[in-house]
């Protein structure tokens, strides 16, 4: 809005007189963010003239012009951009704003009322002030947060690019502890490889969060992202998931150099334990000798043929054999233990058995048969029929 008739020149003379104190009210308002916005102790002096020198700048024509700049006439991104770098909130960042328009604003009333400016165009003007605080507070609000966003996004792109590395071997031991150090891990002290897959309605995201939220909880280093719909990182411990469904394998102990080779194990123990239609994280001592049934699709579809398909041609009663040789291996070749969880005679268990071993060709005390039987058993478990073999998962 244009001032009165006449109210040109006492305008100006308030215009010039806040000019030659730009200066001065600068280095109040340093001092004053220095006591009441700490996070600004972290920009450098200059910086802070040199966006004083714009703000203040900007005012000055709005009070000279009484109009407002529109929202994008702002350019605030490279500000924002330097405020998340250094740490600087976004609440510490519009407080800083709204102070140096607030010590503007006080200049402007001194000013008009030194130079007897017309109490109508100090009223426009001080409305157009706070129009001004509240346009440019938005925007830098909504620069702000981009900011924030592409910073996040940066900082997770280079955490996946050193965990990728790290977990893959591809980085030097320089790198590896550069890279140590900046996300928090301590190269003196042993690390376990992890691979979790969520489950359920559970996003990798989610499972990432709390994963680290346990490993912050106990104290224990932890470094994890998404990669593949998998989380898959370093931790120290073995993970809490809670209440969450999650299918883990965790690899054994070793130094940041060699955790490549942890990593390569927690792959094998993920794909068994993911094989068997297993929920919980799991090491090598949880699944034990089962990893390899996984690896071994071959051996698999031998030891089936050997010890479980010849038990088919008895049809249900096949069945019943195949039951009660499991439970058999399961408790300690224990018969009477057998048919108490069977709910049958011990006989019956003893005839089932003997039949095994006529249709097998094989004997329940020799080791091999044990061991062998135990494996087409655990074969038998997975989820999918094992590759090269024609027998059907149950």
């Amino acid at each position: 809005m244009p001032g009165q008739p006449g109210a040109a020149v006492p305008l100006e003379r308030v215009v010039a007189a806040m000019a030659v104190q730009q200066r001065q009210v600068g280095g109040r308002l340093h001092a004053d963010l220095t006591v009441h916005v700490p996070s600004y102790r972290a920009v450098p002096r200059e910086l802070l003239d040199q966006i004083w020198h714009r703000h203040f700048q900007r005012a000055l024509a709005v009070v000279r012009e009484g109009t407002v700049p529109a929202p994008e006439d702002f350019d605030e991104a490279e500000v924002a951009r330097d405020r998340v770098a250094r740490g600087v909130p976004l609440g510490d960042g519009l407080r800083a704003f709204r102070r140096a328009l607030s010590a503007i604003r006080d200049l402007f009333l001194a000013e008009a009322a030194e130079h007897g400016l017309d109490p109508g165009l100090v009223v426009d003007r001080t409305k157009c002030l706070w129009e001004l605080t509240d346009v440019a507070s938005l925007q830098i609000a909504a620069v702000h947060r981009q900011a924030e966003i592409a910073s996040a996004l940066v900082d997770a792109r280079r955490r996946a690019d050193f965990l990728r590395g790290l977990l893959h071997g591809t980085l030097s031991a320089p790198e590896i502890h550069s890279g140590a150090a900046i996300y928090g891990l301590d190269p003196a002290r042993p690390y376990r490889a992890v691979r979790a897959v969520p489950a359920g309605n559970v996003g990798p995201e989610s499972l990432e969060r709390s994963l680290m939220s346990s490993g912050r909880r106990n104290g224990r280093g932890a470094l994890l992202t998404v990669l593949d719909e998998a989380v898959v990182g370093v931790v120290e411990d073995l993970p809490q998931t809670g209440d969450l469904e999650v299918t883990a394998g965790l690899g054994p102990p070793t130094d940041l150099t060699a955790v490549h080779r942890s990593f390569r194990a927690a792959g094998r123990l993920l794909e068994a334990a993911r094989a068997y239609g297993l929920r919980g994280v799991y090491d090598l001592g949880g699944l034990s000798w089962r990893v390899a049934v996984v690896a071994e699709p071959e051996l698999c579809a031998l030891l089936l043929d050997r010890y479980l398909r010849p038990l088919e041609a008895e049809g249900e009663f096949g069945a019943l054999i195949e039951e009660s040789v499991r439970k058999y291996l399961e408790t300690g070749r224990h018969i009477r233990d057998v048919a108490r969880t069977s709910h049958v005679h011990v006989n019956t268990v003893r005839y089932r058995l003997r039949r095994f071993e006529e249709l097998t060709g094989t004997s329940l005390d020799a080791p091999d048969t044990v061991v062998e039987l135990s494996w087409a058993l655990a074969a038998r478990q997975l989820r999918t029929r094992p590759r090269g073999s024609e027998e059907p998962a149950r």
